[in-house]
């Protein structure tokens, strides 16, 4: 009976003991990593207004290039091209172009009617537009992005310094009514905390093709996507994580460089979209899967233990005292990257956005070990 009480005493105090550990652990996270970002002052760079080359890669895009491409075109820039490559649309994509051309002398079109074998998803096309540009800074989205204003070239470019090879941008969603649309943005707001985040940190390890701009030379160097060309995704996070260092990295975060698209409208679409976005990180660095992996085992372990604690009903003030803590500490740091991000609307819905995401994310990862995602788009 002694040995039953003394276990029944002595759980909870390991388990309290686990909970404070994880704790730190997260605190470490917030206050080293992510406070890089809340309390980031943009600054630009002095390396002058260089030719840039604008690289879209679309299949079957008309519509979106309808209303995007006009805004790309028309930037506050004094030299540029817009290079778009149409890849196999049997849509009106190359009719626009055509008319597009006519109007605007540095917009061009590169034409793929089929693929190679060998190349899986958007790598070929987006190889051959890169290739194919004019200038040696190559700065890429997607057709269905809008510029944020009409500084975005300018402002992407002003993150080059003389050593800088990469510049990772934002590229939000537009805000609309509804849960889903806020739990998306959140969503993309928290992944670009954690890759520009670490990267300030030094530790480089992802961008997103939406903003993204490196120079030409950067992917001869490394060969293009030869590295990962049998994985239909990681055009991005694949080729930054293998060519971005502490210094070759720049991040840009001022609004005006942003370019904004429309979420997915469903959540059976944004399954698919999240399925091929999670599917590529078992191939990152192990530097980076070790420090992105225990993040998120922090995360579960920090939960687990405290609905644990609260089931044994034991010592609540500590433990309550502890989530408390770190509730605090979420919105101060998260309050404040979500500001730099101009995402302000989500700030109130941080720890519930969390807990949802965590469990959508964990379902998710299982998913793809089971069904593996098979598109590009």
């Amino acid at each position: 009976m002694i040995d039953i009480l003394i276990n029944r005493q002595l759980l909870p105090l390991i388990l309290l003991g686990f909970f404070a550990f994880v704790f730190i652990f997260q605190l470490i996270y917030y206050w080293i990593i992510f406070w890089r970002l809340g309390r980031y002052k943009q600054s630009g760079g002095t390396s002058g207004l260089k030719g840039v080359s604008v690289v879209i890669c679309a299949h079957n895009e008309y519509h979106h290039l309808k209303e995007t491409l006009p805004l790309i075109l028309e930037q506050d820039y004094p030299d540029y091209e817009v290079l778009v490559v149409n890849h196999s649309s049997d849509d009106d994509t190359q009719y626009l172009l055509t008319s597009l051309e006519e109007k605007y002398p540095h917009l061009s079109t590169v034409i793929i009617r089929e693929d190679l074998n060998f190349f899986s998803g958007k790598k070929f096309p987006l190889s051959i537009g890169i290739k194919s540009a004019k200038y040696d800074l190559v700065l890429l989205t997607d057709a269905d992005c809008k510029p944020a204003s009409k500084d975005w070239i300018r402002h992407m470019q002003s993150a080059f310094m003389p050593k800088t090879e990469v510049v990772l941008g934002y590229g939000p969603y537009y805000r609309s009514p509804g849960l889903l649309n806020k739990l998306i943005r959140y969503d993309t707001a928290h992944i670009a905390t954690q890759y520009l985040s670490y990267s300030l940190a030094g530790i480089p390890y992802m961008g997103v093709g939406r903003n993204l701009s490196y120079l030409k030379q950067v992917f001869y160097n490394n060969q293009g996507f030869i590295a990962h060309y049998r994985v239909r995704s990681g055009d991005d996070d694949l080729f930054i994580n293998r060519v971005a260092n502490r210094s070759n990295t720049a991040i840009m975060v001022h609004p005006g460089s942003y370019t904004l698209s429309d979420p997915k409208q469903t959540v059976e679409n944004w399954i698919t979209q999240k399925k091929r976005h999670l599917s590529t990180s078992h191939l990152y660095k192990l530097k980076h899967k070790i420090l992105l992996g225990l993040y998120a085992f922090s995360l579960v372990s920090f939960y687990t233990l405290f609905i644990l604690l609260l089931a044994f009903n034991w010592s609540i003030i500590p433990v309550l005292g502890i989530f408390i803590l770190r509730l605090i500490t979420q919105y101060i740091v998260l309050g404040k990257c979500m500001h730099v991000l101009n995402e302000k609307d989500l700030v109130p819905f941080l720890p519930v956005f969390e807990i949802l995401l965590l469990l959508f994310n964990a379902g998710i990862l299982i998913s793809n070990i089971i069904h593996k995602p098979t598109r590009w788009k």
